[in-house]
């Protein structure tokens, strides 16, 4: 199938009968915002992962929801388009008025895009708040890793010691 197919199908529960112009508008919109209409005709077969990953994302999209669900967005990606697709999905929320439940395990990542944060230890929740919470000692327990946490052009960057 090809990508538009692919997010096309993110449209499913809203077609009835057939396909309205309303839809491949939608995917359409997605498909450029998320940087993919060259794609558009051609089949998720030959996708790098990273591109792919983004038909993923695109499928999501076009769904139109109102609380995005993401497991791990940024997976396969590499930097420039991890920063693009959170800078994207942080747009996104902000346009749309939505709210987004991500998880991550890139700490800097998260620190960088997120506002609030669960972190969860042997499936339970170890705390909640904002970014706070990210700290040595919460790191330490959670992950079992000394860390330092160090700001560079206001952004706070966690290192391994």
């Amino acid at each position: 199938k090809t990508v538009f197919d692919s997010v096309l199908l993110g449209r499913k529960p809203y077609i009835k009968w057939d396909i309205e112009n309303k839809d491949i508008e939608i995917v359409e919109n997605v498909l450029k915002l998320l940087g993919l209409e060259e794609y558009s005709l051609s089949y998720t077969s030959e996708l790098s992962g990273g591109e792919l990953q983004k038909v993923v994302i695109a499928r999501a999209l076009a769904q139109e929801p109102k609380i995005l669900l993401m497991d791990e967005p940024t997976s396969n990606l590499d930097l420039k388009n991890q920063i693009e697709v959170l800078e994207i999905i942080q747009e996104i929320i902000k346009v749309q008025k939505i709210s987004a439940i991500i998880t991550m395990h890139d700490l800097n990542l998260a620190l960088r895009f997120a506002n609030k944060f669960l972190l969860l230890k042997d499936g339970e929740i170890f705390d909640f708040g904002d970014s706070t919470i990210i700290n040595p000692q919460s790191i330490k327990e959670v992950y079992d890793v000394d860390v330092i946490i160090e700001k560079y052009l206001g952004i706070p960057v966690i290192i391994p010691v």
